[in-house]
């Protein structure tokens, strides 16, 4: 054994979740396995012990081999500020941003890269699951890529197709994608997966057999939709809009607290909210409405890629309105990392907007964000960590946690990311906003583990995967 890649018809079809489910199955066997994602673009970013940064959903999957986050999982981290340009981050590093076009100048130090941490872990692992990214079928940018089939070929890899049927056309991708790439990538397909079925798979199977006539290559797997699966969504927007996020658990008292988060369109680390969504009587929600920021118990104000940008779009759709009507009023509201930065009275970033002078934040805390070039990239004892070039550079108010952050009254802010998956502490803070909006009824969990959440999904995923797909078969395919 030693590599394989899985990848998607489409960019969210499921190649995150399939591959931590994979790795998962593969360590509750007793295999030393691996994840890894050569290339990833995505603002929801973690920091590995050694303070370099990679894609959560790398650390969610390193977290399904019992392995710590490193950055040898994921070299390459692209971060979109804007619809032209990414930050670019090279072992955990951040070097600068890149346009699309411009990338293309790097992609043979960028492919070196890739081939090397592979390498690595090959050497160090019995397994190593790898990751695609977007769609394989993009034949434009087949000579610049790094994740898909540049990386089978450089690695002799075979390769697995997933494609998403909840959203229809299933098999037109996977023919599409067989199709349109050329006959050496085509070689290495060696079996589709399809991902998020309903209902009856004998109505599918025709369908199946008409399209292994047409390729000769087989459907390895038909996956089902599973319900409740919430924990680390690599796409933000998997949670639409006014649907509630995670379980949805029935209060323990009497009375419900409703989380109104805010949307933002350049939104990062959006997995923060999942914290409060895992606990019994929270009810958490995506929303663009000020309607929904001024109902809620508690609005936060989660991370950004392009925190001037998306200040100037909360104030333009009347988000900025309502948060400034619930400091007034001192009723709940939590500002995470670029949120927090909005909420202060000024921003000076010449580093990720390229602004040449001060913005004025919403003024809900007393603090000065001035941003740096170099990126500050901590993990904490307790799982959380930062990720920013903002820093205060001066607070009027009393820190939150520890020596971080800002705290006045019932706004909360703070630079640290997974803050609240720490029990104790998410226990704390929940207390004070039942307190604070005079919610007596409702009662905090003493046992809810976010950690064991976690896991649980995890488990879920193996599990399904094991019923679904002859994973002897794999191996024995992998080992020929």
């Amino acid at each position: 054994m030693t590599a394989f890649l899985v990848a998607g018809c489409t960019s969210d079809a499921g190649k995150s979740v399939v591959v931590a489910g994979l790795c998962r199955a593969f360590a509750r066997r007793g295999i030393r396995v691996a994840p890894f994602k050569a290339q990833n673009m995505s603002n929801n970013s973690a920091v590995t012990p050694d303070g370099g940064e990679i894609g959560r959903a790398q650390a969610l999957q390193a977290a399904a081999c019992g392995l710590t986050p490193s950055t040898t999982f994921n070299p390459i981290l692209l971060k979109p500020g804007s619809d032209r340009s990414s930050q670019l981050v090279v072992h955990g590093k951040a070097q600068g941003n890149v346009s699309a076009r411009s990338y293309i100048e790097h992609r043979t130090y960028l492919r070196e890269v890739a081939a090397q941490c592979l390498r690595e872990l090959e050497e160090e692992f019995e397994l190593v699951v790898c990751e695609g990214a977007g769609s394989p079928a993009e034949i434009n940018l087949r000579e610049t890529d790094v994740a898909n089939f540049g990386l089978a070929e450089a690695a002799d890899l075979p390769v697995y197709v997933v494609g998403d049927i909840d959203r229809g056309g299933v098999l037109a991708h996977f023919y599409g994608t067989h199709q349109i790439v050329d006959e050496a990538d085509r070689a290495r397909i060696k079996g589709f997966v399809v991902n998020k079925f309903r209902g009856d798979q004998s109505i599918l199977d025709p369908g199946l057999d008409r399209l292994e006539e047409l390729t000769g290559v087989p459907t390895l797997a038909v996956l089902p939709f599973v319900h409740g699966l919430w924990i680390d969504a690599e796409d933000s927007l998997q949670s639409a809009l006014g649907r509630s996020i995670g379980p949805n658990n029935p209060p323990l008292g009497t009375q419900r607290l409703k989380v109104a988060a805010v949307r933002l369109p350049r939104v990062s680390n959006a997995t923060d909210v999942e914290a409060l969504a895992c606990e019994p009587g929270v009810t958490v929600v995506w929303t663009d409405d000020p309607r929904d920021v001024l109902d809620a118990d508690l609005a936060v104000l989660p991370g950004s890629k392009a925190t001037i940008s998306d200040l100037a779009w909360i104030r333009a759709n009347g988000i900025a309105d309502a948060l400034l009507r619930r400091g007034a009023d001192d009723r709940p509201v939590l500002g995470i990392c670029g949120g927090y930065q909005m909420l202060c009275a000024s921003i000076d970033d010449p580093v990720e907007s390229g602004s040449t002078e001060p913005v004025a934040g919403l003024g809900v805390f007393d603090a000065r964000i001035v941003f740096h070039p170099d990126k500050t990239l901590i993990r904490h004892d307790n799982g959380a960590y930062e990720v920013h070039h903002g820093r205060v550079d001066y607070s009027g108010d009393p820190a939150w946690i520890g020596d971080e952050g800002s705290r006045r009254g019932a706004a909360y802010g703070t630079h640290r990311h997974g803050y609240l998956e720490d029990d104790p502490s998410r226990r704390r803070f929940l207390s004070e906003i039942a307190a604070a909006v005079g919610k007596e009824g409702f009662v905090v969990s003493p046992d809810t583990s976010f950690a064991s959440e976690r896991e649980a999904q995890l488990d879920v995923l193996a599990d399904t995967i094991e019923r679904c797909w002859d994973l002897d078969a794999l191996l024995e395919q992998l080992r020929a």
